[in-house]
């Protein structure tokens, strides 16, 4: 240990890295980490391994999962009729234990703070101080509920995707359904076979026509994170399609009766702008999450334009992953790396960013230069 530094009491151990999170990215990050040698340590605020998968409807499966990417080393699940959140969370749990990562829950961080040169991560009463930092909070933690007049005074029940309760939950009831994503278009393909279903979305869903590879979408999204704006789902550019699980859903018709967002939210239902009323017992909202940065904001990564700013990706735009106005912070599955594939590569992108800040003569931005941070 060295002598102590500013800010830092006696006997506190300084990590190289610490990782947030240990869904698909943090779990990649750290074993890139680890296989580079890379002394670190994982914080994850779930009570289980998992990631955000566990937390995930009981009705969805593994045949309706859009595609989980491998691990390094670790082949995905296949498809099957088993629920995602159970298969998805033991598989993560064992490469947790098979690749002997230093996962350490439940901790959930609070803030994380810039103290004289060093990173300083706090959850309660407990901190980690670290020279660099990789976050892979993903954005199930920060699920985003527009407001709308009247919200408070609906008598019927108010479900976000975060907590969806399953088709059977609305089984001859009257649901609208908010969201124009690949999301509202699954839960209405539950739901309408078994229940009176009105689709709601700000704009016009914009349909898959095979026009926009994988690629450019993840360039798209790119493009906005690059200059500092937020970032932006990928099915805004692909579009949406259906499957064929929302193939009967389908032949209702509920996909072609969708209208614009109401004008407001009464007792009883909702008030469209033309002044008719619809009644609705149940509003479901399913209009997606954001990044949960929250913790970051005393760091001061935000760009004027509201998104956090990254440097241009070393190999392709999934490998965009390091913050421009502080390199010592990776952020992984944030904007271009915002999938399972995506947060794959972000994962090695960022431990290979960490050995090139802590590689003798480095001096990332917000790091005085000097003899470098030294360990209390």
């Amino acid at each position: 240990m060295d002598d102590g530094a500013p800010g830092v009491g006696p006997g506190v151990h300084i990590h190289e890295s610490v990782v947030i999170g240990a869904g698909q990215g943090g779990l990649s990050s750290s074993f890139h980490l680890r296989r580079l040698g890379i002394e670190h340590v994982v914080l994850d605020a779930n009570d289980h391994a998992g990631g955000a998968w566990q937390h995930r409807w009981d009705s969805l499966s593994m045949d309706d999962v859009h595609g989980v990417a491998d691990l390094p080393d670790a082949p995905a699940p296949g498809g099957s009729g088993e629920r995602a959140n159970e298969v998805v969370a033991e598989w993560f749990d064992e490469y947790e234990q098979t690749h002997e990562l230093p996962v350490l829950r439940p901790v959930r961080v609070d803030t994380v703070t810039d103290e004289d040169g060093l990173l300083v991560v706090h959850a309660g009463e407990r901190t980690w101080v670290t020279r660099t930092l990789i976050n892979a909070t993903g954005t199930w933690t920060h699920p985003f509920v527009p407001s709308y007049p009247g919200q408070r005074d609906f008598a019927g029940e108010q479900w976000h995707t975060v907590a969806y309760p399953g088709s059977e939950h609305f089984r001859g009831r009257r649901v609208v359904v908010v969201g124009g994503g690949a999301s509202a278009v699954q839960f209405i393909g539950e739901i309408a076979p078994i229940a009176e279903v009105q689709w709601v979305t700000r704009r016009e869903p914009v349909w898959s026509e095979g026009r926009f590879s994988g690629r450019e979408a993840i360039e798209a999204v790119e493009r906005r994170v690059r200059e500092g704006r937020p970032p932006a789902s990928i099915v805004s550019v692909t579009g949406l399609r259906l499957r064929p699980q929302e193939l009967a859903a389908a032949r209702t018709g509920v996909y072609e009766r969708r209208r614009p967002m109401f004008e407001r939210l009464e007792r009883d239902g909702v008030r469209w702008a033309d002044g008719s009323f619809e009644r609705a017992d149940a509003i479901l909202w399913a209009t997606g999450f954001r990044p949960a940065v929250r913790h970051l904001a005393p760091l001061r990564l935000r760009s004027p334009a509201g998104g956090i700013a990254l440097l241009p990706g070393t190999r392709d735009v999934q490998t965009s992953v390091t913050s421009a106005l502080d390199p010592r912070v990776q952020l992984v599955g944030y904007g271009p790396s915002a999938s399972t594939i995506g947060g794959n590569r972000a994962g090695r992108a960022a431990a290979l960013a960490v050995r090139r800040g802590l590689s003798p003569g480095s001096t990332p931005a917000g790091v005085p230069p000097g003899p470098g941070p030294r360990e209390s």
